[in-house]
């Protein structure tokens, strides 16, 4: 009975991962995605902590939006977003770990 319920789970699973790949993203999302990136990458520079990957991510995602390959632009703009709250929580911690160093 449990491996019937297994087999049902793995094809709804299945056929929803196949419904879901049938959407492709339109620019709209990529607006969306790029908007928040770019948000967090003004963040960081306010906080004087940009990160040069930060910059080439989002210029690859703008690169693949022209070419209007926007699923590979809204991958980008995710990773730029990643990138910038990484160097804002970096800052964030180098702001207080210098207390901790040892001075000798």
């Amino acid at each position: 009975m449990r491996v019937h319920a297994l087999i049902r789970l793995a094809v709804i699973l299945s056929a929803a991962g196949l419904t879901t790949a049938a959407w492709a993203a339109s620019a709209d999302d990529f607006n969306a995605a790029y908007t928040k990136a770019e948000a967090a990458e003004n963040q960081a520079g306010t906080l004087k902590t940009q990160w040069t990957t930060t910059e080439d991510a989002l210029k690859a995602a703008k690169k693949a939006a022209d070419a209007g390959n926007f699923d590979d632009a809204i991958k980008h703009a995710q990773q730029a977003e990643a990138l910038a709250n990484a160097s804002i929580a970096q800052a964030k911690e180098q702001a207080t770990a210098w207390k901790n160093a040892a001075i000798r």
